[in-house]
């Protein structure tokens, strides 16, 4: 299935595995690029050491690692030893990413930045990004408020016109062939996928909430930043997070003076409950994708049954609308 990205990244499917904290750990980065894809490995909080494991777990297979990019800026020499390692690129999200763009670019390593907004979109095609992608709020952990249909075309008009060499990638809701053959007709060169391949045979999520999110339907998730509180993570105040709603978000999404004055008790709740993988205890991190997702199979499995979809539906239409 060939676009601008497949060519430009010498993959055979236009899917990008997200980069999400704590799931995306090398064994499923490397298996959705060993199926033709592009694994990258979840950097998130800048946990070195988890960073350093994960990368030793996938081996010898071509694999990207992304960051959070506010957190990266409180351990800015993180950047180097990843670059260090070769990664097959360096995704950011969640910040301003020109403090970091020139050191990527320097190690030859293409540089992806997702956006929640097209003013964003714009900061990044200035810092040099190679890829772009847009993600909707439909998507599962942090993002803001704009959704997938409307965010995508719009950016992909203003790159058309402005930055026709960034190629551009579609996040937010995508979790089968349907939503990769929507996204290339909406002018993505393809699509990054979170949720799909949170609920993976590789991904590092519990169990139980994989079973939880299996169990539900997009109707059962919430933005919110109760578990940011909960957490004590200091997220900027523009995004919040998609989440399975449980007890905690029911108590407390609506009362964030409350939520301040017990602190202390419900982090320690909170934090029992994500070492347990209780989803009643812990919200589960997932988009509304989750009425998509019926199953945990291998990750190769979950790719090449989105392509084979997406080409069903877009038989031989499909190239010149992304080409």
């Amino acid at each position: 299935m060939e676009t601008r990205l497949t060519k430009a990244f010498g993959i055979d499917a236009p899917v990008l595995c997200a980069p999400m904290a704590l799931a995306t750990g090398g064994r499923l980065a490397a298996a959705v690029t060993r199926v033709g894809g592009f694994g990258l490995i979840g950097g998130a909080y800048c946990d070195a050491d988890w960073i350093a494991r994960e990368f030793d777990a996938a081996g010898n297979t071509s694999v990207g690692c992304g960051f959070i990019t506010w957190k990266l800026a409180e351990t800015p020499s993180l950047l180097d030893a990843v670059l260090a390692r070769n990664p097959a690129a360096v995704f950011l999200s969640f910040g301003d990413p020109v403090p970091f763009a020139a050191a990527i670019r320097a190690a030859g390593v293409p540089l992806i930045c997702q956006v929640q907004t097209l003013a964003d979109a714009k900061r990044a095609a200035g810092a040099g990004a190679d890829v772009i992608v847009a993600q909707g709020a439909e998507a599962g952990g942090h993002g803001e408020k704009r959704a997938t249909l409307t965010l995508v075309p719009e950016v992909a008009d203003w790159l058309a016109a402005h930055s026709p060499e960034t190629l551009l990638v579609a996040a937010g809701g995508i979790a089968d062939g349907r939503g990769l053959a929507a996204a290339l007709m909406l002018g993505a060169d393809g699509v990054l996928v979170g949720s799909r391949f949170w609920a993976s045979a590789e991904s590092l999520a519990a169990p139980g909430m994989t079973e939880a999110a299996i169990a539900a339907s997009g109707d059962d998730t919430i933005r919110s930043t109760v578990m940011d509180a909960a957490r004590g993570l200091n997220w900027p105040g523009r995004y919040t997070a998609r989440v399975l709603k449980n007890p905690v978000t029911e108590r407390w999404h609506d009362d964030p003076q409350g939520l301040a004055a017990h602190a202390d008790e419900i982090a320690a709740g909170w934090k029992a409950g994500w070492d347990a993988g209780d989803p009643a205890r812990a919200n589960t991190f997932v988009g509304e994708a989750a009425g998509l997702i019926h199953d945990r199979p291998p990750a190769g499995e979950i790719l090449t049954a989105m392509v084979a979809q997406a080409e069903a539906l877009l038989g031989g239409s499909w190239r010149g609308a992304v080409t």
